[in-house]
């Protein structure tokens, strides 16, 4: 036969032409089509089993053929939750048992309406939100203030055409930005104000009178209708008593009398009673008409009145459009209807505290004003509900009197009553002394100090309660319907994302949060609203509204498998602190990986994309800078894309462990799935290698240990590692001519023979191993001068390969008697 040193350099020289022609050979092409065909259709460890072709096929590729038998035995290894250290993979001292476990996805992703860092995201973008509403808010009064002077704003129509001003302004007087008649508004604008013929008078006018003449009409007649069905009511009432014992029935049927008249003179004015409830239905809504019509006219008017715009349409041509007071009412405004009191508001309440407190001169007035009553209550302290008579009696308590309301009520609250009694100068009878004023200086500085610092507390309290019910409640849900019928739950997410106030109904919302956002037709794509899409990916709901598994741009199966090849590499040859590091790395690497939605924020991330290839086993300084771009983007499923032609299969089983697709996007995998791209395409290579080799060793078993080895050199550790398998120990007992004598020796004396002649660390080498290999097959040659090589008995009793190892045979027999 040919040497072995040249048929195992033409296989290696091009090692992907090598793996083609094997792949392309008829047999292997249709068995490795068969299982493209039929590996996604299995849902079972069962069926996967009892289908000898996929199974078969399968363990030939994981060096596991002659335990093709052992299906009791492969079925728990197939079951075990590779995340649980004790699992019965992970217990069983063989890796290729995990290896195989670990390319199938028997034990299921669990289903979540969010992950971890999903429920995270959410709770910090909630928790951002309310931090950054001050700022967002006077971002707003500031574009409003900067718009409308030094003439930015030239025209009516270009004020009534910016949707960021309509935004801000519009709601002020009470009118929808998106939803307003152009033409009416514009018109009230223009108007003269001093007109009595201008637009907004004569609306106004006319409204008035109608809600009044019409409004007064409408009124008298609905209440006539409400005497006809009162009367109707206690006939039928008084009716029914004549019959009770000891009734006086005289007077009772006077009263009937009575109410029988008021029921007659109003069913002769009225239509039939059966028309009532249409009647009054058609009565209240144009009465509503009319009062919203006299509502728009007003508000209408006071926005004419608040803006300087001339009839003509144009801005004035000297001075503001709008005047520093109407802005600053326009900004009390603005805060006083965020949904929460945010820092800019409680300084503006603050400030009208500290202008008008000394403005009353009875505690009655004082607290007639709501927005000093509110003041009031939170700077000290008072619960909210409490009423204003009570905070009278409070605040004109004489502390000096053991008797007064302060001193004597309150229990849990009386520090709380006697501070607020003590922060005013009012007499018991809620009146001042001359020269008094309510508050001194210094007892409104006090009271201001006092409010600033608590004005949020009872936000604050309720954000902790609501966020503490979203954490409770977001492990519990099983569908789209339960998340939506927890309105706390709903109100935290859509405050997160900013869509709280945008009057989506349930309906749409469940469109939304079913939608699939890689589809360009999807129902969430087609509002064309990034926040929408951003609030979709921040749960796992499926289309049917059922969770579904996280959307990943990694598996968790993944991320557990390139994370323990992570650690491996940087520890097989360092320190314990270098394990103790690289497990902190992985752990950094699964947490970040919950987070990444695309394939730009994996590349933008260095030290991500690092890790990856390090556990891949390519050193990140030998990859340039916009190569793993290249291999991301390129297309899996054409044989003649550059990663199916790249010469390191490395990077095609890195691009497969991920779940992008062409554009960059996360995926979601087929649901039932038991096998990822990776794992199928390695399922391939690996089979292919192993027909490769097994077809070599017919001609040559020398050249199918030198490929044995050199495909299994990465994943060696040790010297034990060697020693544990026996065609690994045969290539390095040939390559330094160790006497075969030394097998029997104790496997300590073997291993430290081993350290002498061979340094581990090379065999990661690619150079260093290609001449171990160079230096095996020619002595290999020297060694066998017949046809007939040792190597296949090798083979066929392999721990490496393709034998039974001892734990498959100890784990045979205690299956066998049910142990």
């Amino acid at each position: 036969m040919a040497s072995t040193y040249l048929d195992y350099n033409l296989i290696v020289r091009d090692m992907r032409e090598s793996i083609n022609r094997v792949s392309q050979q008829k047999v292997v092409e249709r068995d490795t089509q068969y299982y493209k065909d039929n590996i996604g259709k299995v849902t079972t460890v069962e069926a996967f089993l009892d289908d000898y072709r996929l199974y078969s096929y399968a363990m030939k590729a994981h060096g596991l053929e002659d335990m093709t038998y052992a299906k009791a035995f492969m079925k728990k290894v197939l079951e075990s939750d590779l995340t649980d250290e004790k699992s019965y993979a992970n217990q069983l001292s063989d890796d290729r048992y995990r290896n195989f476990a670990m390319a199938f996805s028997f034990d299921k992703s669990a289903t979540v309406a969010q992950t971890t860092a999903q429920e995270d995201a959410v709770i910090g973008l909630y928790n951002t939100n309310i931090a950054n509403a001050d700022s967002a808010m006077n971002t707003e009064v500031n574009y409003f203030d900067a718009m409308t002077k030094d003439g930015n704003i030239k025209t009516v129509d270009q004020f009534l055409q910016n949707d960021r001003l309509r935004d801000y302004a519009f709601p002020l007087f009470n009118l929808n930005p998106d939803s307003y008649n152009f033409t009416q508004v514009r018109d009230a604008l223009t108007s003269d104000l001093n007109d009595p013929a201008s637009y907004i008078n004569t609306l106004q006018q006319s409204a008035g009178s109608s809600l009044t003449g019409r409004g007064a009409e409408i009124e008298a007649l609905v209440a006539k209708y409400d005497e006809r069905s009162s009367a109707a009511a206690q006939i039928t009432s008084l009716t029914a008593s004549l019959s009770q014992p000891g009734a006086d029935q005289p007077a009772i049927q006077a009263r009937i009398s009575e109410q029988q008249a008021i029921y007659d003179a109003r069913n002769a004015e009225l239509p039939p009673e059966s028309q009532t409830a249409a009647n009054v239905s058609a009565l209240s809504s144009e009465y509503a008409q009319l009062d919203y019509t006299a509502s728009l006219a007003t508000n209408l008017k006071a926005m004419a009145t608040a803006f300087k715009f001339n009839t003509d349409g144009t801005a004035p041509a000297s001075g503001p459009l709008v005047g520093d007071s109407d802005k600053a009412s326009m900004r009390e405004l603005h805060f006083a209807s965020a949904p929460r009191l945010t820092g800019t508001g409680a300084l503006i309440n603050k400030d009208y505290f500290e202008a008008h407190v000394n403005d009353f001169a009875t505690a009655t007035d004082l607290l007639a004003d709501s927005r000093m009553r509110a003041f009031i209550v939170t700077a000290y302290g008072i619960p909210r509900a409490t009423s204003s008579t009570v905070l009278k009696a409070i605040i004109t308590s004489d502390l000096n009197d053991p008797a007064s309301y302060a001193n004597t009520t309150g229990a849990e609250n009386n520090a709380a009553y006697k501070t607020l009694a003590a922060g005013f100068n009012f007499l018991p009878d809620g009146t001042l002394a001359s020269g008094e004023t309510a508050q001194t200086a210094s007892q409104t500085a006090e009271a201001s100090s006092n409010y600033m610092n608590r004005y949020n507390d009872v936000a604050d309290a309720a954000d902790e309660t609501l966020i503490s019910s979203y954490k409770a409640l977001i492990g519990k849900v099983d569908t789209v319907d339960t998340f939506l019928s927890n309105p706390q739950a709903l109100k935290l997410a859509l405050s997160a994302f900013g869509v709280e106030n945008e009057g989506k109904t349930v309906r749409e919302l469940r469109l939304i949060l079913t939608s699939d956002v890689n589809d360009p037709k999807s129902y969430v794509n087609s509002l064309k609203d990034d926040r929408y899409v951003k609030l979709t990916n921040a749960f796992n709901f499926k289309t049917d509204g059922k969770i579904g598994a996280p959307k990943l741009a990694q598996s968790q199966s993944e991320i557990l498998q390139i994370s323990k090849a992570y650690v491996l590499t940087k520890s097989q040859f360092g320190t314990e602190k270098d394990k103790t590091d690289a497990t902190t790395e992985a752990k950094y690497y699964a947490a970040e990986m919950e987070k990444i939605g695309t394939l730009e924020d994996l590349l933008k991330n260095t030290r991500m994309t690092d890790f990856i290839l390090v556990a891949t086993g390519i050193d990140p300084k030998t990859v340039p800078k916009d190569y793993l771009k290249t291999v991301f983007t390129s297309d899996l499923s054409d044989p003649e894309s550059l990663i199916n032609t790249e010469a390191d299969p490395r990077y095609r089983e890195l691009v497969a462990s991920f779940n992008f697709d062409a554009t960059g996007k996360t995926v979601r995998p087929q649901e039932n799935q038991i096998q990822t791209r990776r794992g199928l395409l390695e399922t391939e290579d690996l089979y292919f290698n192993q027909t490769l080799e097994e077809q070599t060793g017919a001609d040559n078993e020398g050249v199918r240990l030198a490929l044995y080895f050199r495909r299994m050199a990465s994943g060696i550790g040790s010297v034990y590692d060697i020693l544990a398998d026996t065609p690994l120990m045969q290539v390095v007992r040939t390559t330094f001519s160790i006497p075969e004598e030394m097998s029997s020796a104790d496997v300590d004396v073997q291993a430290d023979y081993i350290k002498r002649v061979l340094d581990v660390k090379d065999l990661h080498d690619p150079e260093k191993l290609e001449k171990l290999m160079k230096r095996f097959t020619a002595l290999y040659d020297l060694e066998n001068d017949t046809d007939t090589s040792p190597a296949l008995a090798i083979f066929n009793s392999s721990a490496g390969s393709a034998g039974i190892s001892g734990d498959s045979l100890l784990a045979i027999a205690q299956l066998r008697r049910g142990g």
